[in-house]
């Protein structure tokens, strides 16, 4: 009883409690040995396929689905393995963040002022936009059937989450930023006028 009345209040004072350094150290860790693995695996499967042709590839990047489509045998093993491991380092992430903001929407609701819910709204509402921007592109690249995978589409994605978005980032966060909005007024104002 007493953990569901703590779980159920905001406390964020309590964060360095929490978020000790020993468990900041483990889940950066795990994210380490995760993710190396993750792409261990994924460039081994991918590695020891036979290619055909003259192995050249039409895409940006060399990403697992390009690279497949390379491949002389039969590839459906491979892309089932890869398509599980993009749902679990997808969608495990994505459910764990619309958690977590469900929470912080929650509390925010229970904030009395309407200032004060504003405010608290505008400082999320930069983080979900990023987040949507990102794993919005990852999950339509990594989670499409394979036979729908075009190679052009293949390329404006992983342009879109690779560059677009991480250039977007700071754009999207600055703008929080009273003085930033007020210069950006002045420029766009002054180029307005000088037409």
């Amino acid at each position: 009883m007493a953990f569901d009345r703590y779980a159920a209040v905001c406390r964020p004072l309590h964060y360095t409690v929490i978020m000790h350094p020993r468990l900041c150290s483990l889940m950066a860790s795990a994210s380490w040995i995760f993710g190396f693995s993750n792409s261990l695996v994924q460039t081994v499967l991918t590695f020891i396929l036979p290619l055909c042709g003259r192995n050249k590839l039409d895409h940006f990047l060399c990403e697992i689905p390009a690279l497949l489509k390379l491949a002389c045998v039969d590839i459906t093993t491979t892309q089932s393995e890869m398509f599980f491991a993009s749902v679990v380092i997808l969608l495990v992430p994505v459910s764990l963040i619309m958690f977590s903001y469900g929470r912080i929407v929650r509390a925010v609701l229970r904030i009395k002022s309407a200032s004060g819910q504003r405010k608290a709204f505008g400082t999320c509402g930069s983080h979900f936009v990023v987040v949507s921007l990102f794993y919005g592109t990852a999950i339509y690249a990594y989670l499409q059937p394979t036979n729908n995978y075009s190679q052009d589409q293949g390329k404006f994605t992983t342009l879109f989450y690779g560059v677009i978005t991480p250039m977007m980032n700071p754009l999207i966060y600055t703008l929080r930023n009273k003085d930033v909005k007020g210069a950006l007024k002045r420029v766009l104002r002054k180029d307005h006028g000088s037409r």
